[in-house]
């Protein structure tokens, strides 16, 4: 792996954008490390530290970094779609749109099918021999719950195409239209009380946020309005906390009758506007660092294995608390001097076991070699949507009382975990098909 990474990192054109892969490296890594952080586990069940010391809850303004990836992703896109456009002028609208979907979501959806099939096979196993209690039973619930990201983000690469038209025809007034659709649906939801309207910013919040993506592809975002977004989405997002329904956790708080994440809000657009802000003030500092050869070669490296990591990073902080348990090491109350003492341990063992997986997995993520082909773009949309609403489905049912036929409910219809299974397995296989299919 030094050899390849090496390598890699040798051959890394000059134009490349060496920030934006930092940013989607460091914005995981904020995660992970979010989620081992709020973990708060003790003998008698899981909690979440932010709940327990809501004096905390203003870390979530910085650990909660899931716009950055976003908006990484939009001018990923951008970039990866106008390529094969001018690789294959003479192409069909479909053959390109399926041959941008194929390679956009086989890096993402490769890893997470082994991580889907391994997990289903292991509660399947579970169940049958009479588990799923106890901090069993929380793992089989809960480590599903990151794949909402991936449903999101398979929803911003099925958007794309007429996305980016509308970025080219209107440019900031196309981000203007989606955050100013997303004003509305709060609008509508709190001020008027309309039912189920909220679920519509699912897509505006996050699409908003892709479509700055856009604007950064094209040299759009530059010092001026980068310290407008961030400074004004900070002011923003402290306005509608202080004086708005907005909660001051800007990820979701058990019990809490408004989220600020799901569905998405107007304070966590803003809230992604001053990252995304802040982000770009820091750009010429970062980019300067990333020449330092040993800084680029770390990138490169863990770039290779970002998304296996991430989705392996909640088995591995599991099996740190459950083998704990096990060997009946004490877990002090959480928040008290001792659990803050214990934290340093706790994370070097998860960060150790997410290593083991990721070593044991990532052949997963490197990408297919791919062939010339004609595509068939309706077919991709078709496969797009099943992996969307299974992932989405997976994320909110988990795979507890997988024999019981426990469900979610996925937009008002119930959903089981072997369903949601079927659609992201059905769907991904359509993708692959739709990407090979000559006419």
């Amino acid at each position: 792996m030094g050899s390849s990474v090496r390598e890699l990192a040798g051959a890394t054109p000059a134009t490349r954008d060496r920030y934006v892969d930092l940013l989607r490296v460091a914005s995981l890594g904020a995660v992970v490390l979010g989620h081992w952080l709020m973990a708060a586990v003790t003998p008698d069940g899981v909690g979440n530290l932010l709940a327990v010391v809501p004096a905390l809850q203003p870390l979530t303004w910085l650990l909660q970094v899931m716009p950055v990836f976003f908006f990484v992703g939009g001018f990923s896109h951008a970039l990866s779609y106008r390529s094969l456009l001018r690789k294959r002028p003479e192409g069909s609208g479909d053959s390109v749109y399926s041959a941008f979907l194929r390679a956009r979501l086989q890096r993402l959806l490769r890893p997470t099918m082994v991580f889907v099939l391994v997990w289903g096979a292991a509660a399947l196993l579970v169940q049958l021999l009479g588990g799923g209690g106890g901090l069993t039973g929380v793992t089989l619930r809960m480590v599903t719950q990151p794949l909402w990201f991936i449903g999101i983000y398979l929803a911003m690469v099925a958007f794309t195409p007429p996305l980016l038209r509308l970025h080219e025809r209107y440019g900031w007034g196309a981000f203007a239209g989606l955050a100013g659709a997303a004003v509305a649906v709060d609008v509508l939801r709190f001020a008027a009380g309309v039912p189920y309207v909220e679920f519509l910013n699912f897509a505006f919040v996050w699409l908003a946020v892709h479509q700055l993506g856009f604007l950064r592809a094209d040299g759009r975002i530059r010092l001026r309005r980068a310290a407008l977004l961030a400074g004004g989405g900070l002011v923003t997002a402290a306005a509608l906390v202080a004086l708005g329904p907005y909660p001051l956790s800007m990820v979701g708080m058990p019990g809490e009758k408004v989220s600020n994440m799901a569905p998405p809000t107007l304070a966590l657009l803003a809230h992604g506007l001053w990252l995304v802000g802040a982000v770009e003030l820091l750009c010429a500092p970062a980019a300067r660092l990333l020449e330092r050869p040993r800084v680029w070669r770390a990138v490169v490296a863990a770039n290779g294995v970002a998304m296996t990591a991430f989705l392996w990073h909640l088995t591995a902080m599991f099996g740190v608390y459950g083998a704990l348990l096990a060997l009946d090491v004490d877990l002090p109350e959480p928040a008290s001097a001792a659990w803050w003492a214990q934290v340093p341990l706790r994370l070097a063992l998860a960060a150790a076991l997410t290593a083991a997986l990721v070593a044991a997995f990532r052949t997963f993520e490197r990408p297919a070699a791919s062939a010339p082909v004609q595509g068939h773009g309706p077919l991709a949309a078709l496969g797009a949507t099943l992996c969307l609403l299974g992932v989405l489905g997976l994320s909110m049912v988990g795979f507890g009382g997988l024999l019981d036929g426990r469900t979610a409910l996925l937009i008002a219809i119930p959903v089981s975990a072997p369903a949601a299974v079927a659609m992201t397995l059905g769907g991904w296989l359509l993708v692959e098909r739709a990407g090979r299919r000559t006419p």
